[in-house]
């Protein structure tokens, strides 16, 4: 299997696509309902912007693994566990690959909730049940999955990691830049009709028209 970092194949490249480019939030769209509900404050934003790197982070190095020497048919990784049991057949591990995925977000979760709640127990009561709803955030797992393409190459171990903890960086920027403009939105004379969700949609929506002229960067 050959390996390879994305685009120009260089780190560089990758910060730029994920932090500007192909933002999670305002490229693609995903994880909206932390972006929205946690976003009121930016000490509360800050925070999950943190947490969600963490998680991020350490999701693309433990499911880079799994792909790589679990789920892959051992024709293609020529190391793996799984294909002892199945077989080279591959229908069954874009699932599994989902499946268990999930489980490893959701048991980082856990070690980052009972983190917050020991040591910083204010910023976990400000996040509420936005915490454990990083588990369903599709933002990580897209992460996680973009990771692991379903081709015979791959990214490196090195450009996985560090891909996600871009992907982390790029949602923690639109966390703080959303959360500065939602408090200066809070103090001006704004019809009760727009306040609230509506005016942050809006806001959001003009980010994403901002965050597009990054796109040459790239060419």
């Amino acid at each position: 299997m050959q390996d390879y970092t994305v685009g120009l194949g260089s780190f560089f490249t990758i910060l730029v696509s994920m932090v500007f480019v192909s933002n999670f939030v305002l490229a693609r769209f995903l994880g909206l309902c932390p972006f929205i509900g946690v976003t009121k404050r930016t000490d509360s934003a800050f925070g999950m912007g943190m947490a969600v790197t963490f998680v991020m982070t350490m999701a693309s190095a433990v499911t880079w693994l799994l792909y790589r020497y679990v789920l892959l048919p051992e024709s293609v990784s020529g190391a793996n566990i799984f294909s002892r049991f199945i077989g080279p057949d591959t229908s069954l591990v874009p699932v599994l690959k989902t499946v268990s995925y999930i489980l490893v977000i959701a048991t980082l979760v856990q070690f980052v909730e009972m983190f917050l709640k020991k040591s910083v127990p204010a910023l976990y009561q400000s996040l509420g049940i936005f915490l454990p709803l990083i588990t369903t955030n599709c933002a990580v797992l897209g992460v996680a999955l973009l990771n692991t393409t379903a081709t015979e190459e791959v990214l490196t171990f090195p450009a996985a990691v560090f891909q996600g903890f871009c992907a982390g960086l790029g949602f923690l920027l639109v966390m703080i830049l959303m959360s500065g403009i939602r408090e200066r939105l809070e103090v001006l004379p704004l019809p009760a009709a727009v306040r609230g969700i509506p005016i942050a949609l809006v806001a959001t929506a003009l980010m994403a028209l901002a965050f597009t002229g990054f796109g040459g960067l790239l060419g």
